[in-house]
């Protein structure tokens, strides 16, 4: 008899079902999108498809950097007597911030870094937003800050983002780290963490980004720009709401990034045989039966592409683990720097070294 997960998932078919699929697969050269057939523990096949298409595990590719990223703040404990601090800024309530806040929370606590939690009502005046930040920069137990967004309208973002320390601008935000990524010679300090975590997954999922065409749907500063930039050894198209016609794009393109946040956008007939899509866009939708009364879904109709593409991310559990996982990352760097340790590239578990990255640049 099969022994039965949470999920309605045979523990044991899924182990099989994964070996005789990648066999399968190797077989037959492998898929269109990907260099090389994936190691089992980053991609999952979808259990509910054909064999063509996989479900990447993002909680899986996270778990693996926190595990490498927990070793290293005991080392840094053991050496210094101290370990890397991560502080978040809220302003207000959004279904989607308030998840993500608690998964950084918990993540803190899961490889020993020390958070620190600013949750503000909607109405704090944005001199007291600033305020706190500038508190947050002259405490040396805190290594990391990020501003979660969205913020009020009568908050302005920029003066705001501009306040943080670009040594403790772990989210990459601050406009002098976005113009360092934008110029050819010049590393910022930090790479945002969504796009970040989008490269880590290409990186680990084995996907080819060289000569290839990548379509990147959003254009926003926090995940759509820095996305497309970081690409940039493929030939990268940017869709926005002006785009006509989106979908004559995304069918030529062997990597979709969609950065939306509009529930179910990109569909089936827009994706070309093959593509490799990662979907970024996190919309809450209500549904009495779940926890909370809402669900989370993507900007990608799963239902539809799964029959089109070779590998994708699902929401939940797909980029989101990872974006938190690469805040943890940049926040032990940046702790690392603050204690004058310096960074050891050897370890090659997980990319986040800038040089390493933007090899375009």
């Amino acid at each position: 008899m099969l022994r039965v997960t949470r999920s309605g998932v045979a523990l044991r078919w899924r182990k099989l079902r994964t070996l005789l699929v990648w066999g399968q697969q190797q077989k037959h050269a492998g898929f269109s999108g990907l260099s090389t057939p994936p190691p089992p523990a980053i991609l999952v096949p979808h259990l509910f498809q054909s064999a063509s298409c996989w479900k990447i595990d993002g909680r899986a590719v996270a778990q693996d950097i926190k595990d490498v990223i927990a070793k290293r703040v005991i080392q840094l404990r053991d050496q210094v007597g101290a370990v890397p601090g991560l502080a978040v800024v809220q302003v207000g309530h959004h279904k989607a911030s308030d998840l993500y806040s608690r998964s950084k929370q918990l993540a803190c606590d899961e490889v020993g870094i020390a958070s620190f939690a600013a949750y503000l009502p909607a109405t704090t005046p944005e001199d007291e937003v600033l305020e706190l930040v500038n508190v947050l920069n002259a405490d040396d137990r805190v290594h990391g800050i990020l501003v979660q967004l969205p913020m009020p309208p009568h908050i302005q973002l920029d003066r705001v983002l501009r306040a943080v320390s670009l040594d403790k601008d772990v989210d990459g935000l601050h406009p002098i780290n976005l113009g360092r990524l934008v110029l050819r010679g010049l590393h910022p300090t930090f790479i945002p963490c969504t796009p970040l975590g989008c490269l880590e997954i290409l990186r680990r999922s084995r996907v080819q980004i060289e000569n290839k065409h990548a379509v990147v749907i959003g254009c926003s500063n926090v995940v759509g720009l820095p996305t497309a930039l970081l690409l940039q050894n493929a030939t990268v198209t940017v869709i926005h709401e002006h785009t006509p016609n989106p979908a004559e794009a995304t069918k030529r393109a062997d990597i979709v990034v969609s950065a939306t946040g509009v529930a179910q956008l990109v569909r089936g007939h827009w994706l070309k045989k093959g593509a490799v899509v990662l979907d970024v866009g996190t919309s809450a939708v209500q549904d009495t039966a779940a926890d909370g009364g809402y669900r989370l879904i993507g900007d990608v109709c799963f239902e539809e592409a799964e029959f089109v593409a070779s590998a994708i991310t699902p929401v939940p559990g797909g980029v989101g683990p990872v974006t938190v996982a690469m805040v943890l990352s940049n926040t032990l760097q940046s702790a690392l720097r603050f204690f004058g340790i310096a960074t050891d590239t050897s370890d090659n578990s997980f990319t986040t070294d800038s040089h390493l990255i933007l090899r375009c640049k």
